[in-house]
């Protein structure tokens, strides 16, 4: 007869190591940390190390203000006549962006990511109104879901615009426009766009 204390031990947990590793974004970055400026948008822009979730969210409504926001990235990024579709493309370009914004300030992408959004979201835009066959404008608080959207556009549209049928690689396009809108730099497109949006609400006020 055997003794207990003969038995086998159970296979050891992974060490704190592994799990360390596998808790980062593309293997690198760290998602822990990440500080958000704006607690309105807070709840929308998620941050999880799973760049790829297979369209689980695609047939629930607003499932996709919890995907990570870098995934939502680079699903914007798709949206175009020539990336349709191109997720791999669109995630090795999203992959080299980080790496040039991490060499450009020395911080964490992901944190230079969510501050972009952050600043680049519109808080006020405007609507038509018709009164009696006329339209009216009428300036109008934008929702912090909205919000995260739109930043996610104008970030994307400005990759497009500056990479599109020029030398400049579209992850030096995205890795500026990051940086930029980072720093609410006004030349930068996402800002930009932010700022024209809230001047047209303002007038319309």
């Amino acid at each position: 007869m055997s003794d207990e204390s003969e038995a086998p031990e159970p296979d050891a947990p992974a060490s704190t190591d592994d799990e360390r590793v596998s808790a980062q974004l593309f293997g690198v970055w760290s998602v822990d940390d990440i500080s958000y400026e704006d607690e309105s948008t807070r709840r929308y822009i998620n941050v999880t190390p799973i760049a790829h979730t297979q369209g689980r969210h695609s047939n629930k409504q607003f499932k996709k203000s919890e995907l990570s926001i870098v995934e939502r990235l680079i699903n914007r990024l798709m949206q175009t006549e020539e990336n349709t579709g191109k997720k791999q493309q669109a995630t090795r370009i999203v992959r080299e962006a980080f790496d040039i914004v991490h060499e450009r300030t020395d911080e964490n992408p992901v944190q230079v990511l969510v501050t972009a959004v952050e600043n680049a979201g519109p808080r006020e835009e405007t609507v038509r109104l018709k009164y009696g066959g006329i339209s009216v404008p009428q300036a109008v608080d934008v929702a912090p879901q909205r919000r995260v959207d739109q930043a996610l556009k104008f970030i994307a549209e400005g990759v497009q615009g500056s990479s599109f049928k020029t030398t400049t690689p579209a992850a030096e396009a995205l890795a500026s426009q990051l940086t930029g809108a980072a720093n609410y730099d006004v030349q930068t497109y996402a800002v930009n766009q932010k700022e024209e949006k809230e001047r047209v609400a303002a007038a319309a006020r």
